[in-house]
This record gives C-alpha cells, structure tokens and sequence, in this order.
C-alpha cells in the first residue's frame, strides 16, 4: 500500500511554506509605502483569491495522484509539459537562491562570525539534507520544528507589537504610494508563486479535497501572518531591515534560529519540487538527487548575487504560471476532455504577453496577474463554447 498523507502533514507542511524572509520582505514592502487604512482590504483579497487559485490547482494533482508538471500534460500535451517543467526547474533553482540569499543576509545582518558565502553554503546543505532524508522520515522533525517557529513567531509578533502598538505608517511621499492594485499584486503573488508546486505534495494525500483545503488555508493564514510582521517592522521604523527589527525586539538568539528554520522549512519544498519537476523533463532522473543538487546551485547563484535581480524574477514567476494555471483549471473543470493543446499554448501566451504589457503601468486595474490569468481562462474557454454550439448543430 502506497503512504498517503494526512491533513495534519499537510497542514505542517503549507504552515512552514508562508513562514519564510521573502513573505516578511513583501508585507515590508507594504508597510513602508502605504496607511493602515489602505493596505488590509487589497492584501486580504489578494491572500484570499491566492489561496482559492491554490487550492484548485492542488486539487487536480491529488484527484489524479499526478505530480505538478505531470498534470500539465492534460492540457498542454507532453512535449508543453516539458516545456513548462523546463520552466519550473529553472525558477525554482532561482528561488531557493533568492530564499537562501535573503536568509544569509539577514543573519549576516545580526553581525554573526561567518561570512555571507559561508552561510548561504550552510543554508543550502541543510536544505539539502532535508531533502535528501525525504518527508516521510522527517515527518515528526518537521513538525516540532515548525512549533518551535511558531512558538518564536508568537513572541516577535507581540514584541514588534509591543513596539508600535501597530502603527504602521507609510514613509514614503504621497505620489509614491501604492495603490489598491498595488498592494493587491504583492499580495497575490506569493500564492501564484507556489501554483506549479502545490500537487507535488497533494497527489499523496489520503483525503483529496479535504487535505488540499487544508494546505491552502494554512497557507493562506501563515502568509497574512509573515505580511503582518512586515507591516509591524515597518513601523518601527527598520526599513527594509529584518535583523534590525529583531535586534530591537531584543531577539538576538531567537531572530537567528528563525531566519535559519524558516529559511530551511521553505526552501526544502522548493527544493523537492525541482527534483520532481526534473523527472518529467527526462524520466530517469532522480527527484531526490535533483533536489541536492538544486540545492548546492543554490548557494553558488546565492553568493553570485541573485537578489540583485529578485524582483525581476519575481515578474518571471507571475507570468509564466498564472496563466498557466488557468489554463489548467478550465481544461480539467470544464473541459475534461478532447482539449487542444494547441490552443492552450495560445491562451497560454496570450496571458502571458498581457502581464507584460501591464505589469509596468500604474496600479493597472485588477493587476497584472489576475488579468493575466482572466485572458488565458477566457480563451480557453472558448473551447467549451465551441463544443456547445457543435452540439446544438449535431441535435438539429
């Protein structure tokens, strides 16, 4: 008998995803440039759309027990899920390494006896050993590593809290002030971010539906939660700087445990991921010493300088998978069937090309993604209403 996975597994696991420096970085990024007043409803509706678009791609992959990629296949043919696993190995090497660049930096930043090259290296052979051991074996360790962090996430909540009495501010001028769109756009991305991820670990579950609700909604909490800490080091005036809000929380020892667990804890998923994602590129691969592997790139495109690049690379991940995604979605929900995978690819790029188009403009209405993702479901769609009007004409 195959292991399945339970709801508690699944919820440990997409927990421990949100919980990262990157999701911190972006409520940061809110805090420092918009009012209280301005910044909830944008950033919950973001989270909350996110979350659903997550739960319905997970969904795919644990009702047919295929891996992420593999379910593209269904609606882009085999040679598109190549394409897109291609894709997705790729963002994910680039993503670990942002991951692993953001952890060394701010534990650099609490000015620790190791360089940042040493720590990234560090970073990444945890990551790599995690990976290495699989979930199944350290299913128990995971889960009291993630109730430490929560423990020690608890505390910095209310000492940052303690701090401001949440009064996050924004610090820039008016005219630069994010919009309602702009906040949405941050919010959305993070969940958009993990959609070519997310059925890796649905296709094991025991329950479906139920573990994969399970898996959205903890990281869909998890990341309202790490934005609120952004929100919170903004207005104690840190910056952009993590390790300055942690020193001024007087967390010395506990930041540092944080950034490593939380660096470790999200970057093992991205890492799996691409191992997995590898296999469908050429099937002789083996996921777990592809993850390794991931992982050592990791540390050298760390040390190279990644996060010169970061929010470029952010921009890559929006546009390639949400559309992506949508397209999936109409083709497993509605079409089921006799898809054309031809005319996914279109829809797919269409999308793809329209979040470029307004990915520069000013707070452009509904955001780049969602737009994006709009454009490629509604071409795809035209497909069922194809198949309904040949239908009709087949009754009469």
């Amino acid at each position: 008998m195959e292991n399945r996975t339970g709801l508690f597994t699944n919820l440990v696991i997409w927990f421990g995803v949100a919980i990262s420096v990157s999701e911190i970085e972006a409520g940061i990024g809110i805090g420092n440039a918009a009012t209280l007043d301005s910044l909830w409803i944008p950033l919950v509706l973001g989270h909350i759309l996110g979350g659903a678009l997550l739960f319905l791609v997970g969904n795919i992959g644990a009702n047919v027990r295929l891996n992420a990629m593999e379910v593209t296949s269904s609606a882009f043919g085999k040679y598109g899920s190549k394409f897109f696993a291609t894709l997705n190995v790729l963002q994910l090497v680039a993503w670990v390494a942002v991951l692993n660049a953001q952890g060394a930096a701010a534990l650099a930043s609490l000015n620790l006896p190791v360089s940042f090259s040493v720590t990234c290296i560090i970073l990444a052979a945890l990551i790599a050993l995690w990976v290495y051991a699989g979930l199944e074996r350290i299913a128990k360790v995971t889960t009291v590593v993630m109730a430490v962090l929560v423990i020690l996430l608890i505390i910095l909540s209310f000492k940052l809290f303690g701090l401001t009495g949440f009064g996050a501010t924004s610090s820039l001028p008016n005219y630069q002030a994010l919009g309602f769109w702009n906040i949405f756009e941050i919010s959305i991305a993070m969940p958009i971010s993990w959609l070519p991820v997310i059925s890796d670990y649905t296709k094991d579950v025991e329950k479906p539906a139920r573990a994969t609700l399970v898996s959205a909604v903890a990281y869909t909490a998890a990341s309202l939660w790490m934005y609120f800490i952004g929100i919170e080091i903004a207005g104690i005036g840190a910056g952009y700087d993590i390790a300055h809000a942690i020193l001024l929380a007087n967390l010395g020892t506990v930041g540092i445990i944080i950034v490593v667990l939380s660096t470790v804890t999200t970057n093992f998923l991205a890492a799996n991921s691409a191992g997995e994602s590898s296999k469908v590129i050429y099937h002789r691969i083996k996921p777990k010493v592809a993850g390794v592997v991931v992982s050592a790139l990791s540390a050298v495109i760390a040390i190279l300088g990644i996060m010169d690049h970061y929010i470029d690379f952010l921009y890559l991940i929006s546009s390639v998978f949400g559309p992506m995604a949508a397209v999936l979605l109409v083709s497993f929900y509605l079409l089921k069937d006799d898809v054309n995978w031809y005319w996914n690819l279109f829809a797919w790029f269409a999308g793809f090309a329209v979040y470029y188009m307004t990915n520069y403009l000013d707070s452009v209405f509904l955001g780049p993604s969602l737009l994006a993702i709009i454009v490629s479901a509604s071409l795809a769609y035209v497909q069922v209403v194809k198949r309904k009007f040949a239908s009709a004409s087949d009754s009469r």
